[in-house]
């Protein structure tokens, strides 16, 4: 859901003293939809720095080989984390169903209804400086709706290959791959899975530097909250004081 909210404009009383600023906040991020966005943040930054390692190994260590592992450790790091996120995602899913109806919004794409469709061509010109006046919006605004549900899509994929690769080392006979071996019949040759999930590791490093930077210069320039909105659950409206 997209509901847009009308800018609440400031005021001056008759003496020419600015009154005080309207503040509206309305609760919209639940306790489990910001703790999965938070841990997922942070299962996201140990596979991408662990993943980048596994595909670009370090070319010497100190020491017998015999008494380090190193990449061991990298490895566990990154197997540990991409379960941590793939039972969270589960997590989320369920959330979907129970939560409220923000909570809903990264599984769907309102495509038949043509104010959002207005909405993400409106704040595409918005992101490149060619208008002025931003939309305020509880939930995601229409193009971020897209962002976040390209990126659902993204760690469908990350978390179905991971799995498929980590079946090569736990075997045929492993529940990982009975679930996620189909995905040998799409790329026959493994390498081609090492490859594309490398590859995604890079996409989602630039969907997380896109998502900062929007959310960052949303929360100064839409004079809406963004940042704090996953810490507190409330999305703060700030009034834009105009003479």
């Amino acid at each position: 859901m997209t509901t847009q909210i009308a800018d609440v404009q400031g005021a001056y009383d008759a003496s020419g003293a600015e009154k005080a600023r309207t503040l509206q906040t309305i609760y919209v991020y639940e306790a489990p939809v910001r703790l999965w966005h938070w841990v997922n943040a942070l299962a996201i930054t140990v596979l991408c720095v662990t993943g980048y390692f596994i595909g670009s190994p370090l070319p010497s260590v100190p020491g017998e080989a015999s008494a380090n592992f190193l990449m061991g450790y990298i490895r566990f790091a990154h197997f540990a984390a991409g379960q941590v996120l793939i039972v969270f995602f589960l997590l989320r899913v369920y959330w979907a169903f129970v939560g409220n109806a923000y909570a809903r919004q990264l599984f769907y794409l309102p495509v038949w209804n043509k104010t959002w469709l207005w909405g993400v061509f409106y704040e595409l010109r918005w992101y490149l400086f060619m208008v002025k006046d931003p939309k305020k919006y509880i939930g995601h605004n229409p193009l971020a709706h897209v962002a976040m549900f390209t990126f659902m899509l993204f760690l469908l994929f990350m978390m179905a290959s991971g799995m498929a690769l980590y079946s090569e080392g736990a075997g045929r006979d492993s529940w990982q791959y009975a679930l996620f071996g189909w995905m040998f019949s799409i790329f026959p040759n493994s390498q081609d899975i090492h490859t594309w999930h490398h590859l995604g590791m890079w996409a989602i490093v630039t969907f997380v530097i896109v998502h900062v930077y929007a959310a960052v210069r949303e929360d100064i320039l839409s004079r809406q909250s963004m940042i704090s909105s996953m810490v507190s659950g409330e999305r703060l409206f700030r009034d834009d004081l105009k003479d």
